[in-house]
């Protein structure tokens, strides 16, 4: 099936030329910087919740930075403390969809009936933004949140359930649609690691490499999403849908040995700031 997708989008995954294009009124990055990095963490279930902090511990060592987004109603949630130790060390947390099963986005009722929850989630975590399991995504919807970014979207990537993308390497502007809110919308632009390394059988990180590259001649935003659920930090060899965590590691080295310098490495919730402050 993976082969099927790949031979029929060759033209537009992992790279769409048609995605280069910048925001309106677009003056650059902060500090004449060539292009901006985002590091996100989704944790799906139970055994990403319990390498979660070994992930952070990865890019501490690293010397990154990442927001950690964390599914509020199963019974792994994090708790105050949990989170505590995640954003003393300069870590973000977001709100990673409700109970990740599906059926947020069932219809507009059970939406608006999830959101007024998500929304204390939101608050109770201190949380800005969201991103919706599985990539399910309604901006309209989305909207009834209380958020300063959403992250449910992507530029390319025809592997998702409902593949709709959005066709930049940029953050852009959700206008409210009448009732709603205005939120930032950060899609992320560099292949997850599912896809690369559970689905398409990857033996190395030269997509990674590739799209990377492609964005810092662009200009754009590398978001990278990666999930401690399906990373293998042992010596052995991975289990089952599992990758081991130096093809994560060696993304962040290619990035630090090839353009140090030259990237504007930010938390999801600081860029949407810049994005607010800067394109209007």
């Amino acid at each position: 099936m993976a082969f099927n997708i790949l031979k029929n989008c060759a033209d537009r995954w992992p790279i769409d030329a048609g995605s280069a294009r910048p925001p309106d009124n677009w003056t650059g990055w902060p500090d004449n910087k060539k292009f901006a990095l985002v590091l996100t963490h989704d944790v799906d279930t139970r055994k990403g919740f319990d390498n979660a902090a070994a992930l952070m511990k990865v890019d501490q060592e690293m010397g990154f930075r990442a927001a950690f987004n964390f599914v509020p109603e199963r019974d792994y949630s994090p708790s105050p403390e949990f989170r505590q130790q995640f954003e003393s060390n300069g870590f973000e947390i977001g709100v990673h969809d409700l109970k990740h099963d599906g059926k947020l986005f069932k219809s507009a009722a059970t939406f608006t009936e999830g959101a007024q929850r998500i929304n204390r989630y939101l608050k109770e975590w201190e949380s800005k933004g969201f991103r919706s399991g599985s990539m399910h995504c309604n901006l309209d919807w989305i909207q009834q949140l209380h958020i300063e970014y959403d992250a449910s979207t992507f530029d390319t990537d025809p592997f998702e359930p409902k593949p709709e993308s959005r066709r930049t390497i940029f953050p852009f502007w959700v206008e409210p649609n009448g009732f709603g809110n205005a939120f930032i919308e950060l899609p992320y632009t560099l292949p997850q690691d599912f896809t690369l390394f559970v689905l398409m059988q990857e033996k190395n990180i030269a997509i990674w490499k590739k799209k990377l590259d492609w964005i810092a001649e662009q200009g754009g935003m590398a978001l990278v999403l990666t999930h401690p659920d399906y990373m293998n930090f042992g010596e052995g060899l991975p289990g089952q849908e599992e990758y081991p965590v130096r093809f994560y590691t060696e993304l962040l080295e290619y990035i630090k040995s090839k353009y140090e310098g030259q990237y504007w490495h930010v938390l999801p919730r600081e860029i949407a700031c810049f994005m607010r402050e800067n394109i209007g």
